[in-house]
């Protein structure tokens, strides 16, 4: 039985070589000038981007063959019972669970050493549920989405001063993480399924903004601990880079890991497919087939989420934060600042879930707003975000100098633009902040960070937070500019014939007047 062509395949590993070569072709670009490092560590990063490659390939597939069917299944099925509590408790279970399995959420635990990996995956975990269940509730009872959103970032911003400083940026961080590869395909399935109870014409609309909503929940989630923790005095434990002296040695440096991931992804995807058996032994039934298609899916995106994350881990993400180092020690540090918009313009552009929401608003405007040119205002946008978050480690600024303001002006915008765009805007902050987001800037941020001596949690953190902010302001402004040009092009009403007959009337009773 064939269950993928080879073209589907061939797809899939393209686009995942799009994703990481722009990032590995800069960096060697960077090894060979001004920031040399030794051949042992360059021979792991090009390792380890060979496997993030292989693994983003797998894990796509996965997603595509099991992950996504799954979730539409569910969501299918739990808005036939049309009862608010199974859709609640179902809701809340599932984006527990996958949010647990985010390969984007797993590498951000790794690098915050305050608070225990699974402490930190847990809570946002909990965060997500909960959110996901106030996102499907407000497509079930038609609440504005902008109301809600207004209503829960006040409620963050007057948290932030009973957070310590160095909670704060890791909080913003992990809500861009979390609605990742994995998370945001269940999310929309459960959205559209739940959508489909409503008849009327706005149902559609609104079971947008459901990733929105769910990157609320981790922030809210990581504040509260931050709370709790009290980690103000929590020291930063530098990556370590693998030690080896031949090929050999570093080749084991991989294999060594390679148990550790099995285990924990095993432990991570184990109660979402349980949950999903026992659901469809119940309700769903699929045919034998199906089952079989599913069950290779679910493997293929276990064996790419352990090469993704012991790629990153062992090999991608050490020589970024030594990269990162030998550039804050440069005289020049300044030229970190371009380097990173370089680095943030085509790290966009390679997202496959950017050309998905590029021709999603295509296809929403007529063609009014063409992808290409939504394309390019994202890449320019989140080049100058990367620009600004390199300009704060450098400066030390606080990341609320740039959070308040961006917030505030996205918020605003909610009440001026078509709904559907404040929708597509506030889902797709985690759609630009993929996996290179996280994998490789941030560790580039925090070596340059370490090189200046300066606080590596309050500083370096950040950058995920604003790469996905930046989007929320652009897609509005192409949602302002689609309105006005609708506008534009809208025939004025013809007036009445009585109407135009009393104004000639009047014409005629004007001229007479004259004479």
């Amino acid at each position: 039985m064939r269950l993928l062509s080879n073209t589907v395949i061939k797809e899939k590993f393209i686009e995942a070589l799009r994703s990481v070569l722009p990032i590995t072709v800069i960096v060697l670009l960077l090894c060979f000038s001004i920031t040399p490092i030794d051949s042992g560590a360059l021979l792991a990063f090009l390792f380890g981007a060979a496997l993030l490659v292989v693994g983003t390939a797998l894990f796509s597939l996965g997603t595509e063959t099991a992950m996504m069917p799954m979730g539409e299944s569910i969501g299918t099925q739990m808005t036939k019972s049309r009862s608010i509590v199974i859709v609640a408790l179902v809701s809340f279970f599932m984006g527990l669970t996958i949010t647990i399995s985010e390969p984007d959420l797993q590498v951000l635990a790794n690098q915050v050493p305050m608070i225990p990996n699974m402490i930190l995956i847990g809570s946002v975990g909990l965060g997500v549920g909960l959110f996901l269940v106030v996102a499907l509730l407000r497509i079930l009872f038609g609440i504005p989405l902008a109301k809600l959103l207004v209503g829960f970032y006040i409620l963050i911003f007057l948290l932030v001063p009973f957070v310590p400083k160095s909670f704060l940026a890791v909080a913003f961080d992990s809500g861009g993480v979390t609605t990742g590869p994995m998370t945001v395909p269940f999310i929309l399935a459960l959205g559209i399924g739940v959508a489909a109870i409503r008849a009327d014409r706005q149902a559609e609309n609104d079971s947008f903004g459901l990733v929105a909503l769910g990157s609320i929940g981790p922030i809210l989630a990581v504040l509260i601990l931050g709370m709790m923790f009290r980690a103000e005095e929590a020291s930063f434990i530098p990556i370590a880079l693998p030690k080896t002296a031949q090929s050999t040695e570093m080749a084991w440096s991989f294999l060594e890991e390679f148990p550790h991931y099995f285990n924990e992804m095993a432990m991570a995807l184990l109660p979402i497919v349980v949950f999903f058996y026992i659901y469809q032994a119940f309700t769903i039934r699929l045919s034998l087939r199906r089952q079989v298609r599913l069950f290779v899916g679910v493997l293929y995106t276990y064996l790419g989420l352990v090469l993704f994350l012991t790629g990153v881990n062992v090999g991608f993400m050490p020589v970024g934060n030594l990269v990162g180092q030998l550039l804050g020690a440069l005289p020049y540090r300044w030229i970190v600042v371009p380097i990173g918009m370089v680095m943030g313009y085509f790290i966009v552009q390679a997202e496959p879930a950017v050309h998905v929401l590029n021709q999603q608003v295509e296809e929403i405007t007529s063609g009014a707003i063409s992808r290409r040119a939504l394309g390019q205002s994202l890449s320019i946008a989140i080049a100058f975000s990367i620009g600004l978050a390199m300009i704060r480690v450098l400066s030390g600024i606080s990341i609320l100098w740039f959070l308040i303001p961006g917030y505030t002006i996205a918020l605003v915008m909610a009440f001026f633009v078509p709904g559907i765009f404040t929708s597509i805007a506030f889902d797709s902050g985690g759609v630009a902040s993929g996996p290179m987001t996280a994998t490789f800037l941030l560790p580039l941020s925090m070596g340059v960070c370490e090189a200046l001596g300066g606080n590596v949690v309050s500083d370096a953190f950040g950058v995920v937070a604003m790469v996905a902010m930046m989007p929320l302001i652009t897609i509005q402004i192409t949602g302002l500019i689609y309105a006005r040009k609708q506008r534009a092009e809208q025939p004025e009403p013809e007036a009445p014939d009585e109407i135009i007959e009393a104004e000639e009337t009047l014409g005629a009773d004007e001229d007479i007047i004259e004479l």
